[in-house]
C-alpha cells in the first residue's frame, strides 16, 4: 500500500467539502490530478472510498476507516513536528483553523500577527466557516482548532473561553433610529438594511432571526466585507448589523451606533478542539496564544 501525505490530506478535503473539485482547489492541486490520486488509492486498496453521486461525494465505510486513520497519522506527524522543532529549526509546524466570520474579521487577526511573528516555524490555514459547520468538523479531526459562538452545541469537543461579540445596529447621521440608544431587533426591520453575500455566516444568522420574528430582510445591496457594509451605511443607502468591535477600526462620525436589546446579539466566542491532549505542541502553543489575547 503507497499512500503518500499528500494523498492523505487530500482525501481529508475532499470528505470535508463533500467534492473533490473543492478539496482539489483547498489542497492547491489541479482537479486531474486529485481525481487520479484519489482513483488510485482506490485501485490500490481494491475498493471504492467513495460513493459518487449528483449532490457530491460521500465516504464508503473503507472511506470512513482511511479518514480515521489518515487524521492519526497526520496528527502524530504534527505532533513529531512539534517535539522536534526545538533540535531542527527547519521543520514547519502547520496548525488548521476555521472560524466564524466574528472571530475572523474581528479578533484573530491582531492575535495571529503576532503569534507568527513569534513563531517562524509555524503555518496557520484559516478559513472562515459558520459555527454550526465548525463544531462538527473539529469533532471529526479534519481541523486542529475552531472559534465559534457559544449558541452552538459544544458538547461533542472540548472548549476554552476565547472573547465576547456583541451586534449592533449601525444607522446613519440623520435616520429617525439614530435617536435610539438601543432597541429590539424587530424594530428595526422596517428600515432598508445593508447587508453581507447570502453564503456569509454572519448574515445567515442575522437573516434567520428576522425569520424567528416572522419577517424578512429589506435588502438593498449585499456587499462583500464589513467595511464595504460601513461605507454604504455612511453614504445613507440603508442600516446594518454588524460586530460592536468593527466599529473600532472604522473612522466614521456619520455612524450612529445603536445597541441592540435581543439576547442573540450578545455572543461569546469559545475556541473548541477535539481533545487538547492529542494536539501538537505548536497547536497548544496557539491555543494559549490566542487566551491571553481574547477579549
Amino acid at each position: 500500500m503507497r499512500f503518500d501525505l499528500t494523498d492523505l490530506r487530500l482525501f481529508l478535503l475532499v470528505v470535508e467539502t463533500s467534492s473533490i473539485t473543492l478539496g482539489a482547489k483547498q489542497a492547491n492541486m489541479a482537479l486531474a490530478s486529485a481525481s487520479e490520486r484519489i482513483r488510485g488509492m482506490e485501485d490500490t486498496l481494491g475498493t471504492n472510498l467513495l460513493d459518487r453521486g449528483s449532490r457530491g461525494v460521500k465516504p464508503t465505510p473503507a472511506g470512513r476507516a482511511l479518514v480515521h486513520h489518515a487524521r492519526t497519522v497526520l496528527q502524530q506527524l504534527e505532533n513529531m513536528r512539534g517535539e522536534l522543532r526545538e533540535y531542527a529549526g527547519g521543520l514547519k509546524g502547520h496548525v488548521r483553523v476555521l472560524s466564524n466570520t466574528a472571530g475572523l474579521v474581528e479578533f484573530l487577526p491582531e492575535a495571529l500577527t503576532t503569534f507568527l511573528a513569534a513563531n517562524q516555524g509555524i503555518d496557520i490555514d484559516l478559513e472562515e466557516r459558520s459555527s454550526h459547520e465548525i463544531v462538527p468538523a473539529i469533532a471529526a479531526g479534519l481541523a486542529d482548532i475552531g472559534i465559534v459562538a457559544d449558541l452552538v452545541d459544544i458538547a461533542g469537543v472540548e472548549s476554552f473561553p476565547f472573547a465576547t461579540d456583541r451586534l449592533v445596529l449601525i444607522v446613519p447621521k440623520g435616520h429617525p433610529l439614530g435617536r435610539c440608544r438601543q432597541l429590539a431587533f424587530v424594530e428595526a426591520l422596517d428600515h432598508e438594511f445593508i447587508g453581507l453575500k447570502t453564503s456569509n455566516p454572519l448574515q445567515l444568522y442575522i437573516g434567520q432571526h428576522a425569520a424567528r420574528a416572522g419577517r424578512q430582510l429589506k435588502l438593498r445591496v449585499r456587499l462583500s466585507s464589513i467595511d464595504t457594509v460601513c461605507r454604504m451605511v455612511d453614504s445613507g443607502v440603508g442600516v446594518a448589523v454588524i460586530p460592536e468591535s468593527a466599529m473600532h477600526h472604522q473612522k466614521r462620525p456619520a455612524i450612529r451606533v445603536v445597541r441592540l436589546t435581543d439576547s442573540w446579539a450578545l455572543r461569546k466566542l469559545v475556541i473548541c478542539v477535539r481533545r487538547f491532549s492529542e494536539l501538537s505542541p505548536h497547536a497548544k502553543n496557539l491555543i494559549e496564544h490566542l487566551r491571553t489575547r481574547g477579549r
